[in-house]
């Protein structure tokens, strides 16, 4: 029978029974009293331990349900929940009020309910025609849901404005993290285990396996909502130099901005999803659980030997307000399983370099997006992944060791487009790009690219990088860095020029990502990168530079000769799958590479990681640009100037 059990009491239960009449019908004020078969509940109360009552009795049993409850002048209907699929109350729940709240919406929040002096948010009445509305979007979705038809409030929510009474639906993407759908199972070794297989690129200079075109079809519809979504936000800047787009990823007590530059505002917003998919699996395990808590000293046959990966310095640890703590091998501290691409076995990583820390301290390293990347298959992320520690590292070693790397002439390229891109630069915006060559012993293309302004120009200096088997793709990538770091950082630059002299006058006062930018625009601190602005040497081609790109059909066959190269370095290559349930759907896979001994970016000057690092100091000679391995006290003392 289509026996429908409707939970709650009051004019909305009442009017979705007048509604409902042809279906038998039982009614509950709660989950108290036994529940009898049914084929449909319907919970009409927004009291969200009933929810959580629903999904408790409910999933068990296996009956499908939907609910009703209003929410600060907001009617919610859905979503449809099924039983042992993925997608429930939770998850929509989890969804909706993230989106929904900003930062400052929380610490309204915080400061109401810890004010003694804060009064009761009066909550309206909801009228008879609102009420109606409601009760006859439930009754739709009850009946097509009873007669075998997909209602539209399986995976989605029906948000109803009671004043007005506009109406939308929202997309629910189901969360990986959820107590009661999500089946985020245990770290293991075994499932760490990886094989590189074979993967086949759009073509020879593409390096990537999706296109944008297929990615189009998918990124948006599932995930951005301005309601519901894992981005709630977008916006397009017409101020920079190329098509900008930045998304909003809701956090629980911050809003994570993150951005995408190309010459299509369409390509820029996917680029700044498919950025801000890749940070949401980096900052906190999502696709599995972490079970290993042990020491370093007990894990160390299989456990990458965190000495290795750069740690802050001595004198940066005694200062009072450091928020880390000295690394202990003897201390328990949680690990997650990766896998080393050389050693060609699982290893585990310490939770806190496999994800991020975000500066707030607590365990004994700061560690943030360094390495993290996604594509459209394992061996892609991983490229991409392994290409972004090498455009930190080269621009860490150019600046720390203050090495006189050759200026590039950009028109030697032979490419329209570079071209193109950097004499837009200058048209628009009225800086000089200049590229210099910071490629260190690994031979991948690494570009270091400074915006240079002049009288009417608001910064003097703005500094960006890129890597890529490509060195044109380089180049590329990082003259779009610049626009978009000239862009942000003019937009502040009146309110904190003062910082700026005070940071030049104090390091310790660099504490943020935007301060390293903001420095480094006042006139006074060009002299610290006078090693770089050296104009008496000749420009360099790209051709002297550079050999011919890397021109395989296969993506992993690239990875491999990457691969190669740093196994001659031995420097090992470690890879942790940061993928999640939310990435997988769409076949998109994130990664987190370490390759310790290479220089990890960090923002804060306290927080500088070279501890343990001596690439720093010997590479330099071995490149020619030294005749002695350098000794700490040569290293540049300031912060770096990376935005």
């Amino acid at each position: 029978m289509n026996t429908v059990v409707i939970i709650g009491e009051g004019p909305l239960a009442d009017t979705v029974c007048k509604y409902l009449s042809e279906f038998p019908i039982v009614r509950r004020s709660a989950f108290g009293e036994d529940l009898p078969p049914a084929r449909l509940v319907l919970v009409l109360s927004g009291n969200t331990s009933v929810h959580l009552q629903a999904e408790e009795i409910l999933q068990p049993l296996g009956i499908p349900w939907l609910r009703c409850y209003e929410s600060d002048g907001e009617g919610v209907v859905g979503p449809l929940v099924r039983p042992g699929t993925a997608g429930c109350s939770q998850c929509a729940e989890n969804r909706y009020s993230m989106a929904r709240n900003s930062k400052e919406d929380i610490g309204d929040l915080l400061m109401r309910l810890t004010s003694s002096d804060s009064l009761p948010i009066p909550v309206p009445e909801v009228s008879p025609f609102a009420l109606r509305h409601l009760a006859s979007i439930v009754s739709a979705e009850a009946a097509k849901a009873l007669q075998g038809d997909k209602p539209h409030s399986e995976n989605r929510i029906y948000l109803v404005n009671l004043m007005d009474l506009n109406t939308t639906i929202h997309y629910i993407l189901p969360d990986a993290s959820c107590p009661v759908c999500g089946q985020c199972p245990e770290d293991s070794k075994e499932a760490a285990q990886l094989t590189l297989g074979s993967c086949k690129k759009l073509s020879r200079d593409t390096y990537r396996s999706r296109s944008m075109s297929d990615l189009q079809k998918v990124l948006v519809k599932d995930y951005w909502d301005s309601r519901t979504g894992l981005f709630n936000g977008r916006e397009f800047s017409f101020l920079s130099t190329f098509a900008c787009a930045v998304v909003n990823l809701p956090l629980p007590m911050a809003n994570e901005l993150t951005g995408g530059h190309s010459h299509s505002f369409a390509d820029s917003e996917l680029a700044a999803i498919l950025e801000g998919l890749e940070r949401y699996c980096g900052i906190a395990p999502r696709g599995k659980r972490t079970v290993v808590y042990d020491s370093f000293v007990n894990l160390k046959d299989d456990a990458i030997d965190p000495l290795k990966v750069g740690l802050h310095a001595q004198e940066h640890m005694e200062r009072p307000d450091f928020p880390y703590l000295r690394f202990d091998p003897d201390a328990d501290i949680s690990w997650v399983w990766g896998y080393s691409l050389l050693q060609e076995r699982p290893i585990l990583v310490p939770e806190l370099l496999a994800y991020y820390s975000l500066g707030y301290g607590g365990g004994f390293v700061y560690e943030t997006s360094n390495g993290c990347a996604l594509g459209g298959s394992r061996e892609e992320a991983i490229l991409h992944g392994i290409l972004e520690i090498v455009e930190r590292d080269s621009f860490l070693m150019t600046w720390y060791a203050k090495l006189p790397v050759p200026r590039l002439d950009y028109r030697s390229s032979g490419d329209k487009e570079l071209v193109t891109m950097i004499e837009r630069v200058r048209a628009v915006t009225g800086y000089e790009v200049l590229l210099y060559n910071t490629t260190m012993e690994n031979g991948i293309p690494s570009i270091w690219a400074i915006a240079k302004g002049g009288a009417n120009q608001s910064l003097n200096l703005v500094c960006a990088a890129g890597a890529h088997l490509d060195p044109i793709r380089a180049a590329k990538s990082a003259v779009y860095e610049l626009a978009g770091t000239i862009t942000r950082v003019e937009a502040s630059w009146n309110e904190r020029r003062d910082d700026a002299e005070a940071m030049f006058h104090d390091s310790f006062l660099v504490e943020y990502m935007e301060d390293h930018s903001i420095l480094y625009s006042l006139p006074e601190a060009e002299e610290r990168l006078g090693f770089l602005l050296d104009e008496r040497r000749p420009l360099r081609t790209f051709g002297e530079e550079f050999g011919p790109a890397a021109a395989n059909d296969d993506l992993t066959d690239d990875l491999k000769q990457v691969l190669e190269v740093f196994r001659g370095l031995q420097l090992d290559v470690v890879v942790v799958d940061q993928s999640t349930s939310e990435t997988l759907r769409n076949e998109l896979y994130c990664f987190k590479v370490l390759i310790p001994g290479m220089l990890p970016m960090t923002f804060g000057h306290t927080l500088t990681r070279l501890a343990g690092l001596n690439r720093v100091l010997e590479v330099p000679m071995q490149l020619g640009y030294t005749d002695h391995k350098l000794s700490p006290e040569e290293l540049n003392p300031y912060p770096h100037p990376f935005p």
